[in-house]
């Protein structure tokens, strides 16, 4: 008898450099006199549901403002959903960004998040909180090692959400 082939798949042990996703804080809040809140640009439940799914952790690291003075915050989403924050570790919500300023936006990235995030998520389809899907960018390098980037997809409009549903 023949030696079976055998085939695995190694999830995000193989895909895990594979993917990033890059959100903007849009505001700053505090709740209860105690809890301070960055309010990103996205949602955590439609772009990375293994968070609130079953409690993954990413890397996740400022993009700019490293200079600034750093403090101890909450992450939420812009969903309704009490859900839509991100737990940096077990029963322990904040996590530690610089502060904001008035010179530019704060830019945080969320690193190695494989290829599951979107196939788990669903490309272009209807969104929790019918949040649209983001523009997805490729990075790549040249034959001169330099880096370079194309637009794979454009944000989705709600031009293309309404028609999803109908109108």
């Amino acid at each position: 008898m023949d030696t079976p082939d055998i085939y695995s798949e190694f999830g995000k042990y193989t895909v895990g450099e594979s993917g990033a996703l890059l959100f903007e804080v849009l505001q700053e809040k505090m709740q209860n006199e105690k809890e301070r809140w960055y309010m990103l640009n996205g949602s955590f439940m439609t772009t990375m549901p293994d968070i609130w799914g079953i409690g993954e952790k990413f890397i996740m690291l400022p993009l700019n403002k490293w200079e600034n003075e750093y403090q101890r915050v909450n992450l939420g989403g812009i969903s309704c959903n009490q859900h839509d924050y991100y737990s940096s570790e077990m029963h322990i919500n904040e996590v530690w960004l610089p502060k904001l300023d008035k010179t530019e936006p704060l830019l945080i990235g969320f690193f190695h998040t494989g290829a599951y995030q979107e196939a788990l998520s669903g490309y272009g389809g209807m969104k929790h909180c019918l949040i649209p899907t983001p523009r997805h960018l490729v990075l790549d390098r040249d034959h001169k090692g330099n880096l370079k980037t194309r637009v794979f997809s454009e944000r989705q409009s709600s031009d293309q959400m309404l028609h999803l549903l109908g109108y």
